[in-house]
């Protein structure tokens, strides 16, 4: 027989490429990344997803419909808000008012994925074959993907392709439950995996049309271990390189069809066709996808409105005096609360909005290591780097030795030989450990080491550009107080596998306070300064700037003053700490009511050092905007720790250079952060990582639940759900620009990729005006409407 497909392989090669970009890439739990897991349907609307995705995966883009009834029943969505969503969608044959109120009431069917041959095959044969399919991958990934967590590597010199059939000839496990000859049948598969792909595709008759779903339903079903691919791939590409570990994960995965429709093809063969031919068919929203994308729609309308509201609220006077203290922190939402407390503390506090690696793209080195961590948004290349390893040699070694002692007794302890031994010989010893751990005595640690340091080899031009580069981004070029601190922000818990979630996503998964430190050494730079003056920005002689470190998980911040010694400043910083004290405190108290069994701000710390515990902070939930504008736009105003808040003054950038660097990164990682929360919301099962009592580790790459099978990716359940109720609001990230809208249009016509972000409303865009109120609405296709101000009003809530 001739296994030659009739398919031509550049339409082979094409089709498998974009079933990889349709899959997210997954970072490491050692630098977990919030990722954006609709990020290969960015082309698309939310109703044409809903139906690829339900097409592959029977997956739901929406909340259920009670969701928004309940809404609707108490008044948040009104008919105002359906009616503008129906309008936003637009089409003769959309629903009435009347109908679409109608259909909030019932339930919509669940979207019903196609079955692949392995769901066929299970169905005739009583074999669940999809579930061996995906613990017999999901055990060769394990040992292929492996980054030192097994004490028996996997060998990584080969390719993916030929690592798994090397694996595969010799392993019995489907022939014992069934499936003949496969270690043979893996032995005889051609040499390349597009020649591979290539027979499978002619054996099960694929055509042309049916490949662009059904590839990506393969890849799809391997949930986060197509992902670690599409890393591998994303890596790869941004280094300006090419990686083929996602295509041949696809090759593996085909040939597990190719070898169960073998077997099983006299009994499929009929419904197999019918799913060939549905696999060809137009992706077409259907009614129940479309009615529940106009709900989402409504409802953040509502969102919107109220958001409008709390923006347009009288705004603080400005002062033009020299502030007590100016405190620079992340974008982040939980930097919100703890920027309204700081300011309320004292009203000569001014406080500022940056991303949270501080304009400075660093592959840093800490002290008494050689790895380069990657300290920038993924988004981007390292620019500089960087070192904290100071000039004392010998506590560099002696860190080095015990950091080697602790890894071999760590994998002393572990090792199947010893294991044991080592509990009856040591056991008593970690007695007084174990009791204060379990207790929670043991302190909070916090990062230090001696200073960090620019590379030499970035020369004094270099630096005085990145210095103005940030500054201007920044929007503070003038009235510099006397102590003006750059916090990043870090989180602090144990036994957490996510522990790199909570951290700075902006620093690829670290704590921000290198960045900080690093930003902060660069502008008390005397030679700096200097060059920073020829260029109009004057720093006074007396402000110092100090690098620091807000721990979100107990709010508390950590000052690096130690880094620049200054007598004169002592009374300064010392005045700061109690100002950052008191507001950890307010910003505690806030926490605590929205988290699970805090009765108070006491609470907080000890939640940090609780084993046990699975919400020491809610991080990023309940993200719903996004707003770029000068801080006392929002001052004063509570966003609730729901808004990400970055300082932005357009008339002081004169060719929008730093609004194009707004939309075109900081927007972008916001959007990440927000889809990541909303798809692990609506679709938990396939977005989310799954409950936290039943992950293990592999690999130290993720998690599965149980034993094996499926890497799970995503944020868990305990990071969105309290137990009784969502903490996360699945709402599309609406983004308040105070800027031209002609320039904000302009920057969209040039950036293909992030105007489809907004052209498919995975965010909304609004212009705001002078008095801090929306103005405009981007409707897409670079057009904007008006937003009336009785638009802006909340509604009165019914009593029910």
């Amino acid at each position: 027989m001739n296994m030659h497909s009739d398919i031509p392989p550049a339409k082979i090669t094409s089709a498998g490429y974009a079933a990889a970009r349709a899959i997210p890439p997954l970072w490491p739990l050692a630098s977990f990344v919030a990722v954006n897991p609709f990020l290969g349907q960015s082309g698309e609307t939310l109703a044409q997803v809903g139906a690829r995705l339900g097409r592959v995966g029977g997956v739901p883009v929406t909340m259920p419909r009670d969701w928004y009834q309940t809404r609707i029943a108490d008044g948040t969505i009104t008919d105002a808000d359906l009616s503008d969503a129906l309008v936003a969608y637009g089409g003769a044959d959309m629903p009435s008012l009347t109908d679409h109120k109608r259909l909030a009431g019932t339930a919509a069917t669940p979207p019903m994925p196609q079955p692949t041959v392995a769901d066929l095959a299970a169905e005739v044969s009583g074999v669940d074959w999809p579930g061996i399919v995906s613990n017999r991958f999901g055990a060769w990934a394990a040992g292929y993907f492996d980054q030192g967590q097994a004490l028996w590597a996997a060998p990584r010199r080969r390719g993916a392709y030929d690592a798994w059939r090397q694996n595969a000839t010799h392993d019995l496990t489907p022939e014992i439950v069934g499936l003949k000859g496969f270690a043979q049948f893996a032995s005889d598969t051609p040499d390349t995996a597009e020649a591979a792909t290539a027979r499978a595709i002619k054996r099960l008759g694929l055509s042309a049309g049916a490949l662009e779903t059904y590839l990506h339903q393969l890849l799809f079903g391997l949930g986060g271990w197509a992902q670690v691919g599409r890393h591998h791939l994303w890596q790869a590409e941004l280094a300006g390189g090419q990686d083929h570990t996602l295509t041949d994960i696809l090759t593996i995965r085909l040939l597990w069809e190719e070898a169960l429709y073998v077997q099983y093809e006299d009994q499929i063969a009929a419904k197999w066709d019918a799913v060939k031919a549905a696999h060809a068919a137009p992706l077409v929203p259907d009614a129940d996808v479309l009615a529940n994308v106009v709900l989402q729609e409504a409802w953040e309308r509502a969102a919107q409105r109220a958001l409008a509201q709390t923006l347009s609220t009288p705004m603080q006077q400005i002062s033009t005096a020299r502030p007590a203290l100016q405190a620079a922190f992340c974008i982040d939402v939980r930097s919100e609360v703890f920027r309204r407390a700081l300011e309320a503390v004292n009203p000569g506090i001014q406080t500022l909005g940056f991303a949270g690696f501080f304009g400075l793209t660093a592959a840093h080195r800490s002290f008494a290591s050689d790895v380069d961590e990657l300290r920038l948004p993924v988004l981007l290349n390292p620019g500089v780097t960087s070192t904290s390893r100071g000039d004392d040699v010998g506590a560099d070694q002696t860190a080095r030795f015990r950091a080697r002692a602790s890894r071999a007794w760590g994998r002393f302890k572990l090792a199947a030989v010893s294991s044991f031994a080592f509990v009856e010989a040591t056991g008593p010893i970690y007695v007084g450990k174990l009791l204060r751990d379990a207790l929670n005595l043991a302190p909070n640690a916090v990062p230090g080491g001696p200073a960090p340091r620019i590379d030499p080899a970035l020369d004094l031009d270099g630096q005085v550009n990145a210095a103005e580069t940030i500054l201007r981004a920044m929007s503070f070029t003038e009235n510099f107080a006397r102590l003006v601190v750059l916090a990043g922000h870090g989180a602090n818990v144990v036994n957490n596998p996510f522990a790199s979630g909570l951290q700075c996503g902006a620093c690829g998964g670290y704590s921000g306070e290198v960045n900080a430190r690093l930003l902060a050494g660069l502008l008390n730079a005397t030679e700096v300064r200097q060059g920073l003056a020829k260029r109009g920005i004057e720093i006074p002689v007396d402000t110092l700037f100090v690098g620091a470190l807000h721990d979100t998980t107990t709010d508390k911040v950590t000052l690096y003053h130690a880094d620049h010694p200054l007598v004169s400043h002592m009374a300064d910083l010392s005045q700061a700490k109690d100002w950052f004290a008191a507001a950890g405190a307010v910003t505690r108290g806030e926490r605590a009511l929205s988290l699970p069994r805090a009765s108070g701000q006491g609470d907080i710390v000890t939640r940090s050092r609780d084993w046990a515990e699975t919400r020491p902070e809610w991080a990023l939930a309940g993200c719903k905007a996004f707003v770029a504008a000068p801080r006392h736009r929002t001052a004063a105003k509570s966003l609730e720790g729901r808004a990400f808040l970055h300082d932005y003054n357009w008339e002081q950038d004169k060719e929008f250079g730093v609004l194009e660097l707004i939309m075109t990164a900081p927007v972008v990682v916001a959007s990440w952060i927000s889809l990541q929360y909303y798809g692990s919301t609506v679709a938990p099962e396939v977005f989310g990582s799954g409950n936290k009592l039943l992950h293990n580790v592999t690999g130290g790459i993720g998690v599965v639940e149980g034993n094996g099978g499926v890497l799970r990716a995503g944020l868990p359940w305990q990071s969105v759900h309290d137990g009784q109720s969502h903490a996360h609001e699945p709402l599309r990230l609406s983004v308040c620009i105070e800027a031209p809208r002609e320039a904000m249009s302009d920057i969209l016509g040039r950036h293909e990729g992030v105007r489809a972000l907004f052209d498919n409303r995975w965010l909304h865009l609004f212009a705001l005006g002078e008095d801090g109120q929306m103005t405009h609405r981007y409707e897409g296709n670079l057009t904007w409407s008006e937003i009336e101000p009785s638009a802006q009003k909340r509604p009165e809530l019914k009593v029910v």
